[in-house]
């Protein structure tokens, strides 16, 4: 007997790559759905006659709870595996999304669209990059940040294809179509998903198992797995330091997808090229997340981290100087490109500083500090220019936000555990 039958040929793609594919369809699938809301912002307020502060508070209580939530999925994905909670994640937000169609209210529409999406995002983002972690070591970075290209991809496409449904079938029949979409790719991205590859026979980054695992490799314990325990990270000082710089940072992140577009009406744009304009902080943010996770692998992810805060900070303050619709497209482009390249690197940071043992639900319970800055950053803006009729003021304080972040993080270690 030969050789090659007792050693079958291993699969020439590391399965890693599936689950990264995997994880970009739940970013896409997500993300994309939450982030058409500036196509619906104009039709809501005009069918129930709502403030731009009002309108807001529709996105910022969604990402408020899809961020919060994370803190319990992440440690229900660690003890179930991620494929059944990204699947109810997935399926509560496509039929959020149709109940949304059938609301005669903005209360109905806070209720189907915010616990909807809140849930929906909540219980699929963050075991699904949690999952992106175990099956890389070497290449997280790079794998992180094409995995949440899904983000960047539904961000770019999402608001203008929102806007054509919406011209075509209305605002309730674009709610209709998006939830069908969400359920059928929801379906796919959790049919792909693995947990780890020792459940698989594999090793991180698609190593070969070693011969005395046998060719099943076998699935490693927890106390095994390198690593902090969830209560051992919320005891260290460094966690609560990474919570604080996240929060800052995040004060300012989704202020521009809430109301860039409005700004640029006020300039004397359309609502098309204000929909469009946030269509490019998804291209900008597909460049960053593929660009800017493999670089950070090279020059060091906290360093890397830290720096995109910064230029975040600063292209926030060249918002407050932009007019016309190239030098908002400037900004929206270079925003795009530092969020992107936040979202890759948060993820493959933490698991960095605190290990693979309770990776997702330290990523979770880090995200609770995003969900309040969801939550204050876009309805704090729209009841500021309801009150002052501009957005200087809520500009300014979130970029210093993002500058306080960048100093706090770049102080960090490297990593903590032994």
């Amino acid at each position: 007997m030969s050789d090659a039958s007792l050693h079958p040929p291993r699969p020439t793609v590391f399965y890693g790559w599936v689950v990264v594919f995997a994880a970009f369809l739940v970013m896409l699938t997500g993300f994309g759905a939450a982030y058409t809301f500036p196509a619906f912002f104009d039709p809501l307020s005009e069918s129930f006659g709502a403030t731009r502060g009002t309108v807001s508070l529709v996105f910022s209580l969604a990402g408020f709870l899809y961020f919060l939530l994370g803190a319990v999925s992440g440690p229900l994905a660690d003890r179930l595996g991620p494929r059944p909670v990204v699947g109810f994640g997935l399926a509560c937000v496509g039929l959020g999304l149709i109940a949304a169609s059938f609301a005669d209210s903005l209360a109905a529409i806070v209720v189907f669209y915010g616990i909807g999406i809140g849930l929906g995002v909540g219980f699929s983002y963050v075991p699904a990059i949690g999952t992106v972690q175990r099956w890389f070591l070497a290449k997280r970075g790079q794998a992180s940040g094409w995995a949440v290209a899904g983000i960047g991809i539904g961000t770019m496409a999402g608001p203008p294809v929102a806007a054509w449904a919406i011209e075509h079938l209305g605002w309730r029949g674009a709610y209709v179509a998006f939830g069908i979409a969400a359920l059928v790719l929801g379906a796919v991205a959790t049919f792909l998903l693995r947990g780890s590859p020792d459940s698989m026979g594999l090793q991180p980054d698609g190593v070969p198992v070693p011969d005395h695992k046998g060719p099943r490799g076998g699935t490693a314990r927890p106390e095994e797995v390198p690593g902090l325990a969830l209560g051992a990270v919320l005891r260290h000082p460094a966690f609560w330091r990474l919570y604080g710089g996240a929060a800052l940072a995040c004060l300012g992140t989704f202020v521009p997808f809430v109301h860039l577009a409005p700004f640029a009406q006020d300039q004397g744009l359309s609502h098309l090229e204000g929909v469009w304009l946030v269509g490019l902080i998804g291209v900008g943010s597909t460049l960053g997340r593929f660009v800017l996770g493999g670089l950070a692998d090279r020059l060091g992810r906290g360093r890397a981290l830290g720096l995109i805060v910064l230029l975040t900070g600063l292209t926030l303050l060249y918002w407050l100087v932009a007019v016309g619709f190239w030098a908002l497209a400037v900004f929206a482009l270079a925003f795009g490109l530092f969020y992107g390249g936040f979202v890759a690197l948060v993820p493959a940071f933490t698991t960095d500083l605190f290990g693979l043992r309770a990776a997702s639900a330290v990523i979770g319970v880090l995200y609770t500090s995003v969900a309040f800055g969801t939550l204050l950053g876009p309805t704090l803006a729209g009841w500021a220019f309801d009150t002052t009729g501009s957005y200087i003021w809520p500009i300014v304080i979130c970029a210093i936000g993002c500058m306080l972040a960048a100093g706090i993080i770049v102080r960090l270690p490297h990593r903590i555990y032994s």
